[in-house]
């Protein structure tokens, strides 16, 4: 237990998480991504679209939350790979923290559409059945097939992941992409008519979300070439050790 404590509030878990959720949400507010939600929404209840805006809650809920498990699995498998990797590196981690900050701020200028052709989605041609049944394949399928449209964000978490040096925190880090992800998804699924509205309205900012998502992408690039990541974390885990636990 007090291995997955440390695990859990480490200084570099604990600043990397909160970004990767929130490059999550970018992901799922991207031109990628939300155009498509109540068509996903539709195919993974096997539902229509009249059906969906009568809002069946549960059997909407319940698609949403079997897709999400489906990508869930792809991206966490990601990090743990990648985590893992970076484990075996450590003794050239300094070199690769700054190449990956280097990669990560041409993702970040790539989601900024400032460099094109890598925001590619490749998408298969065979779909499981509509339905609660088919929802979880839809989601690898999901997983494996829109990773090269939101590769940008994705990629940043991953090198983050590998900077963490641990297969379980490389999970853990996707993990917390895939709530940021996710939840919408789940949030569309509650409340459907007044997502469709706040959908419309992200649509109308598309190219304020893109310059924000990039930027931010961008600004983690910069903090692991400069060294200031590590900084960061370190100042993190010493704040973070001090505290008491309260019995």
């Amino acid at each position: 237990m007090s291995a997955v404590t440390e695990t859990v509030v480490s200084g570099s878990l604990v600043a990397a998480a909160p970004l990767a959720a929130l490059a999550g949400l970018v992901s799922f507010a991207s031109p990628c991504v939300l155009p498509l939600v109540p068509g996903y929404l539709s195919y993974v209840t096997g539902m229509s679209g009249a059906d969906l805006a009568d809002q069946r809650r549960g059997r909407l809920l319940a698609g949403a939350v079997l897709f999400i498990a489906g990508f869930s699995v792809v991206f966490v498998s990601y990090g743990a790979v990648f985590g893992g990797l970076g484990r075996w590196l450590l003794e050239y981690q300094d070199p690769i923290t700054r190449v990956l900050g280097v990669i990560t701020i041409v993702f970040g200028l790539a989601f900024m559409g400032l460099i094109p052709g890598l925001q590619r989605t490749v998408k298969s041609s065979r779909l499981p059945a509509a339905g609660l049944a088919g929802a979880p394949l839809l989601g690898v399928l999901f997983g494996l097939g829109w990773t090269p449209c939101i590769g940008p964000t994705l990629g940043a978490v991953q090198s983050l992941a590998v900077t963490e040096a641990s297969a379980g925190r490389g999970a853990l880090l996707s993990l917390a992409y895939c709530a940021g992800l996710g939840l919408p998804f789940i949030a569309a699924a509650i409340a459907y008519r007044r997502a469709l509205g706040a959908f419309g309205a992200v649509k109308r900012h598309y190219p304020l979300v893109m310059r924000t998502g990039g930027g931010m992408l961008v600004l983690i690039g910069v903090l692991l070439v400069s060294g200031l990541w590590g900084d960061l974390t370190i100042e993190l885990k010493s704040w973070i050790s001090g505290f008491q636990p309260v019995i």
